[in-house]
């Protein structure tokens, strides 16, 4: 019972922070809740309307009294119309501002999450949260909550004027009310978390979709288009299970609602009827009294209607604030200062890191320091922590132990701004954006000048092929422009990192993706260009023919530093480096 009540709960207090959201829109809301409430006095005018025009002019046989209540119908009418409207267009003007800020509050809150965030969230699951969830809010904040707030004080209201009116037959119309509020309190309680799994399900059906348009080309090449189906198949199958469970849960309480309210409306005519002929009610009460009846039955059923959107709002809304609110591990110390100026004194001491969830050490007690100007290869065989020694630097990732330092001080004590805007950073997976040439050589300095970007280009080998496009650096990269190999693509992603400001330059196995000659070329550019402006390089590989010519090689296993010097002081004390050296020479043959 208690592992029920806590979901709920957290549930319910998610959807109170999207009711204090509102506050931002607080004239809006206003403007909502007042043509509720001339809505809600239009209602409960209409009735005594009728009352008045059958007792006074009907019964009465006075033409005059029937024709000035039926204008005051029309008019009422008319008021009913504009305040529904005015309701409506409010609440829907606030819910759009609501969802608008919610979108861009959990878009910066991505932005700002650590890797150690992103190596475990699912891309599709963040997807849904971004789109399905907030659509569930947003749903809610202009529909569900205006209807909920009309139905309580619609019930208010009526409640009243039926107590005037007669209040015996009130009592008993207002039975209604505490049964279907226990059945509604029911139905939330014991539902919340089925309509928190049927956003997950289709999170998970997001995440089959998506991997596979990631992955269509080797779907198709190993003709497992079929398979792929089943399984798209077998996750839809387990999310309309998951919806039917949720009708279910509604089926098997919104009829004792409607049975309920039927009764109530049979004990109404009976007694009223028989109030009418022992000459205690009028006709026109009657009918009056059975308007209200019919008013105040809506806002129950409205009521019942709504819960099931409410309470996937609640678990919609709990999902997208657990993203909102995580925590962001990497992070500004309170008294950071700007990285600024590198002499170029690299320093790792007795580092040791473990990735967040990991039981073992990637890296553990690795120790070095460069010196100004030099160029570092780190060299080692795959999954050996040469990738994860270099995102300590920027601060990727925080070390478990040891220090990272730059001329001295630690790299915690920088802003993450101003330390990550001067390192240069090629990773070994490139990624372009949907845009031209031009955008993507400049994406981290948008105001470049076409002269340099073509500079950075060439230094890339990238500035002749660019050139016999039609469309040259204009050139629009994806679905709608032209497709780039492999090797293009990284040399984009090279000219890109040139383009900055680096002062500490890192090259993740940047020219694996490229032929040996071109390799060679885009080296012998690079290395220009490394003296010019950075105060150390940092190339990561797992080829020692792209690193042979540094002024120092690490050489890193399974996480650890096992020895470090030119490729001749390597070649004659490393038995590892000759090993891989042998290796490599047999598989170029």
């Amino acid at each position: 019972m208690v592992n029920q009540a806590e979901p709920q709960d957290s549930s319910m207090r998610s959807l109170q922070r999207v009711l204090a959201s509102l506050n931002a829109y607080r004239w809006l809301s206003l403007g909502a809740l007042l043509s509720l409430l001339l809505l809600t006095i239009a209602n409960a005018v209409t009735p005594q309307l009728f009352r008045w025009g059958i007792d006074q002019g009907i019964a009465k046989q006075d033409l005059d009294i029937v024709l000035y209540s039926a204008g005051a119908m029309v008019i009422a009418a008319i008021a009913r119309g504009l305040f529904n409207f005015g309701q409506s267009f409010w609440a829907e003007a606030a819910s759009q501002g609501v969802a608008y800020d919610l979108r861009n509050r959990i878009f910066s809150k991505i932005q700002n999450l650590s890797f150690s965030y992103h190596d475990q969230a699912q891309t599709s699951q963040l997807l849904t949260r971004v789109t399905s969830d907030i659509e569930q809010i947003r749903t809610f904040v202009g529909t569900n909550l205006i209807q909920v707030i009309s139905a309580i004080v619609t019930l208010i209201s009526i409640a009243i004027v039926l107590l005037i009116m007669n209040w015996q037959l009130a009592l008993i119309t207002l039975t209604v009310i505490p049964m279907n509020g226990w059945l509604l309190a029911r139905f939330f309680t014991q539902n919340g978390e089925l309509f928190r799994r049927v956003q997950e399900q289709l999170s998970d059906l997001n995440a089959v979709l998506q991997e596979n348009l990631i992955g269509i080309r080797v779907v198709k090449a190993f003709v497992r288009e079929s398979a792929e189906a089943r399984r798209y198949t077998a996750m839809n199958d387990t999310l309309v299970a998951a919806n039917m469970k949720t009708i279910r849960a509604i089926r098997s309480t919104f009829p004792f609602i409607f049975l309920l309210s039927n009764l109530v409306t049979l004990a109404v005519f009976g007694y009223g009827g028989s109030e009418v002929i022992g000459n205690r009610f009028s006709v026109g009460e009657l009918v009056a009294f059975n308007s209200y009846l019919l008013l105040i039955l809506q806002p129950v059923l409205l009521i019942g209607f709504a819960a099931p959107a409410i309470a996937q709002a609640a678990a919609s809304a709990e999902r997208v604030y657990e993203v909102v609110d995580a925590e962001i591990e990497i992070r500004d110390r309170s008294n950071a200062v700007p990285f600024q100026a590198c002499v170029g004194r690299i320093t790792f001491e007795n580092v040791s890191f473990r990735y967040p969830g990991a039981q073992t050490e990637t890296i553990s007690g690795v120790s070095f320091e460069t010196k100004p100007r030099e160029l570092i290869a780190v060299l080692g065989m795959t999954a050996s922590g040469k990738s994860s020694i270099m995102n300590l630097i920027p601060r990727f990732y925080d070390v478990t132990a040891g220090a990272v330092r730059i001329d001295g001080r630690d790299v915690r004590d920088f802003t993450l701004a101003s330390l990550r805007s001067r390192i240069g950073i090629v990773f070994q997976e490139t990624t372009l954006f949907s845009g031209t040439l031009r955008e993507n050589i400049a994406y981290a300095k948008p105001n470049a000048t076409l002269d340099q970007v073509i500079e950075a280009a060439k230094a890339a080998q990238m500035h002749d092929f660019i050139i016999g496009l039609p469309e040259g650096y204009e050139t629009l990269v994806g679905e709608r422009g032209v497709g780039l190999s492999g090797g293009q693509k990284q040399r984009i992603a090279i000219a890109r990192t040139l383009l900055t400001d680096y002062s500490i330059l890192i090259l993740d196995d940047s020219t694996s993706a490229v032929d040996a000659q071109t390799a060679v070329q885009i080296q012998a550019a690079l290395d220009g260009l490394m003296h010019q402006k950075a105060c150390t390089t940092f190339v990561v590989a797992q080829r020692i023919s792209t690193v042979q010519n540094a002024d120092r090689i690490l050489l890193v296993d399974k996480g650890r530093l096992v020895a470090q010097g030119t490729h001749e002081e390597l070649m004659r004390s490393s038995p590892l480096y000759g090993a891989i050296l042998e290796s490599q020479v047999k598989q170029s043959k």
